[in-house]
């Protein structure tokens, strides 16, 4: 699967590429001034989309961030996609300067996918959950549990990259896609999942464990 071992996202080389090539045009006219600043434009893509390697933590039944950012919400809400009760939902907001690689919640196979094109609001608000474009995909662990994961794109965000399929077996903490420029992930667990996450908690994606599965 795609970003594994790359330092550097694969879907922000073009980016960096053509960032570069500009800087290098404006700095062999002697642009000084529009040199500084395409380099500056060059080393934020690189930055925006760096792959930094996680240490996941090991243990049973438990659940780690999606992604790294802001936690927004954290509540009992009803999921009626794949659920159809009620669930532990647990919203992070990723700003310009987090690292926008998205890591798998939790180990299971992937069930079941959707993805629905819509608005782009601020994804820090709650209405980003239900009107943005956004794709998700249902992942059910060996013990039958259902973690629902939904990539939401934000007001400046215009891609969301997803990576598996149907029927792919992933791994607690591997990378699984990305979202261009300022975006959230929701996480829709089982209600009687312990977590201790508040509103305004940071997490860091593949890290930072939001629950454990009963």
């Amino acid at each position: 699967m795609r970003n594994q071992n790359q330092p550097i996202a694969v879907e922000g080389y073009p980016f960096v590429g053509l960032f570069a090539f500009v800087t290098l045009v404006v700095a062999l006219l002697d642009w000084s001034l529009i040199t500084v600043l395409c380099l500056a434009v060059t080393l934020f893509s690189v930055y925006f989309f760096r792959n930094p390697d996680r240490t996941v933590p090991q243990g049973e039944g438990l659940v780690v961030a999606p992604a790294d950012g802001k936690v927004v919400f954290a509540d009992i809400v009803r999921e009626e996609r794949y659920c159809k009760d009620e669930v532990l939902k647990i919203s992070i907001f990723m700003s310009l300067l987090d690292v926008h690689v998205n890591r798998v919640p939790c180990s299971g196979k992937v069930v079941d996918q959707f993805y629905n094109k819509g608005q782009f609001f601020n994804a820090s608000l709650d209405k980003a959950s239900l009107e943005n474009e956004q794709a998700g995909m249902l992942v059910e662990t060996t013990s039958g549990r259902k973690v629902v994961v939904v990539q939401i794109a934000g007001l400046i965000a215009r891609r969301i990259v997803t990576y598996p399929v149907i029927g792919d077996v992933l791994e607690c903490g591997q990378r699984f896609g990305l979202i261009r420029f300022g975006s959230r992930l929701d996480v829709y667990l089982p209600k009687d999942t312990v977590s201790e996450l508040r509103i305004g908690d940071v997490c860091v994606g593949g890290e930072t464990v939001i629950g454990q599965l009963q």
